[in-house]
């Protein structure tokens, strides 16, 4: 019976002092409405940079690493019985080495194979002279089996003009970054023509553009077949120089390519190694992030706890008559500790309606448009856990901020207080 008459009280006093109560509940609820809110928006923010600068980088790529060795020459090993000679050599240079990957058919079926591998992407890449009249632009091409190339970096919402598939119809068709098309002023349908650094050059029609958003890839860079490449180098049908893998978890990057490289024999790299900058940054937005918004919810806890403190000061003789009618110490506590969970209960409610308002509002908010946005709506996530979490920690602060005064009052002697 006792506990029901405790939480009377604690509701009656409640109501007697509606403000202090309301203004209480108001800190809750801005806190964990704020840390909801931010930490919603932030993260989109921190899922779009990534997404941007992972764009036009695989989560794993695997290639044939020149691995330079200068401790043997043709020289010493061609004069190495004639002990009278003394052998020095200068600027030695490393032998011809083919940089193509020897067993790339079955490297690429056993990776497709493999269930944590998404997409699974040859490539031939060169370095090539884009004739702009009496001009040579540099750029690089990439030969590429276009349908896996568009699943593995998005290129159909890439796109400016043209279609990916359409290199498939087109005989020696060639797709061109939005600035460096720009720079060499074609359109799609016009005719380009390209040379290697060896001299072998060839015409290629444009089938369309596309935009990645950063210069470093649409100024320079430009897709076509792979066995255009293979032509245009004159190798074989079976020269690839890399693949490049997209995971179904990017987190897993890291893991998968120390055992591709084992399994393989060959150097394969995660994005976080080629990119350690991405990381960083992440991780440094993320903790700003978090850091803001605890601090919203710790100011908020001490607001609670602030009000508490003055309503127990003002409220000792009501707390000496309870203890002079046989409630002890224990009972106090709970009167009070059940107040400060009420206030924290129904701020972290309301706050995470208010948050999921404000969040989904700013998500539907149009972004600024410009010619190589592919954002319609500002970046907002919605995830279960910051709201689990907002609501937990915003109790939990109100239960400590109310845990103090609570223990201040259970002290409390009612025979000094009722003699005044």
């Amino acid at each position: 019976m006792k506990p029901s008459v405790n939480m009377l009280i604690a509701g009656t006093q409640l109501w007697a002092r509606k403000r202090q109560s309301f203004i209480a509940m108001l800190g809750v609820l801005f806190g964990i409405a704020m840390f909801i809110f931010m930490i919603s928006f932030m993260k989109g923010v921190n899922n779009y940079i990534q997404d941007t600068m992972l764009a036009s980088i695989p989560d794993i790529h695997i290639y044939n690493d020149i691995r330079t060795d200068y401790a043997s020459s043709v020289t010493g090993d061609w004069l190495r019985n004639d002990p009278a000679k003394m052998i020095v050599v200068h600027h030695p240079r490393p032998e011809k080495v083919r940089l193509n990957l020897k067993n790339a058919d079955a490297i690429i079926s056993d990776l497709r194979q493999q269930s944590e591998v998404n997409v699974v992407s040859p490539l031939l890449s060169t370095q090539v002279f884009f004739n702009y009249g009496s001009v040579q632009l540099n750029g690089i091409l990439d030969g590429v089996n276009i349908i896996e190339e568009a699943r593995l970096f998005g290129l159909h919402d890439r796109m400016m003009t043209g279609r990916p598939e359409d290199l498939l119809t087109t005989d020696k068709g060639i797709l061109l970054g939005q600035g460096l098309a720009d720079k060499l002023n074609v359109r799609r349908g016009d005719l380009v023509t390209l040379a290697t650094p060896e001299g072998t050059s060839m015409r290629f029609r444009v089938v369309g553009t596309f935009a990645f958003g950063l210069s470093t890839v649409d100024n320079t860079k430009a897709y076509v077949s792979l066995s255009g490449v293979q032509q245009l180098l004159a190798k074989n049908h079976d020269y690839i120089t890399d693949i490049r893998i997209k995971l179904r978890n990017i987190n897993n990057a890291k893991g998968l390519a120390i055992f591709f490289g084992k399994r393989y024999g060959y150097k394969a790299e995660d994005w976080e190694s080629t990119n350690p900058s991405i990381k960083t940054g992440n991780l440094i937005r993320d903790t700003l992030t978090w850091v803001v918004s605890l601090t919203l919810l710790t100011v908020a806890g001490f607001g609670i706890y602030n009000i508490m403190n003055m309503v127990i000061a003002s409220k000792m003789k009501d707390i000496a008559i309870l203890k002079a009618q046989g409630f002890d110490g224990r009972d106090i506590r709970t009167i009070f500790l059940s107040q400060s969970l009420v206030i924290g209960v129904l701020g972290a409610g309301l706050g995470l309606l208010l948050g999921f308002l404000l969040s989904y509002g700013l998500s539907k908010v149009p972004f600024p448009q410009t010619e190589f946005t592919f954002m319609k709506f500002f970046p907002v996530v919605f995830e279960s856990r910051y709201y689990f979490f907002g609501a937990g920690f915003g109790i939990l602060t109100t239960f400590l901020a109310g845990v103090l005064p609570a223990r201040k009052a259970a002290r409390v002697d009612p025979v000094t207080i009722l003699r005044g």
